[in-house]
């Protein structure tokens, strides 16, 4: 697995293709939708966390972001300076103890070897409480180099993902931003069983 160095230094390089500057369109979507502002919400592998200050700023009171990389933690901590530090959590994903209303994937699925993805599922299980939900983008293209990121196909995940939930639906994500517009999808899992 990339260590946490490995993800400090991609930011210190400038090296974040993944960052696209702003909350992704369809996150945005399904955030402006839901109501209950209370929820325990995680963006695991945030990065510079955009979609976590979009949540934020829409008022919701218990988003925690998680990142390996503590520089990107601090970027995000100085452009919302307001934001709880306790719920800013810099450290592995594997390691995290705490249980969520609401997981929100987005590049982080991708970022993991796909040797390490039933690990990812198992983790999740563990950290979707039991009426909660796993929302989010995953692409559903390979690519040409090496990861990563790390493609793969929607057929794949939904049977992965139903090994750990009982509810599993993967679709196309037809508000995505254009350069990623026809490859990713997007999931709604719950039930962890």
């Amino acid at each position: 697995m990339l260590d946490a160095q490995y993800w400090e230094n991609r930011y210190q390089e400038n090296q974040t293709g993944w960052d696209i500057g702003n909350v992704s369109t369809p996150i945005k979507n399904y955030l402006d939708a839901l109501e209950n502002k209370d929820l325990k919400i995680l963006f695991p592998g945030a990065g510079r966390a955009h979609e976590a200050e979009y949540a934020h700023k829409l008022g919701f009171t218990n988003v925690y972001v998680l990142d390996f990389a503590q520089s990107a933690i601090d970027a995000f901590q100085e452009r919302v300076p307001d934001f709880s530090k306790e719920h800013l959590l810099c450290g592995d994903f594997f390691a995290v103890d705490q249980q969520f209303d609401l997981i929100i994937e987005q590049t982080f699925f991708c970022a993991i070897d796909p040797s390490w993805r039933p690990k990812y599922v198992a983790k999740m299980k563990e950290l979707v409480k039991p009426d909660g939900k796993l929302v989010g983008l995953f692409f559903d293209t390979e690519f040409e180099k090496q990861g990563p990121p790390f493609g793969g196909c929607a057929d794949d995940y939904h049977q992965l993902f139903k090994t750990a939930f009982h509810q599993v639906e993967f679709s196309p994500a037809a508000d995505s931003i254009a350069p990623r517009l026809g490859k990713e999808v997007w999931a709604e899992i719950s039930g962890p069983h």
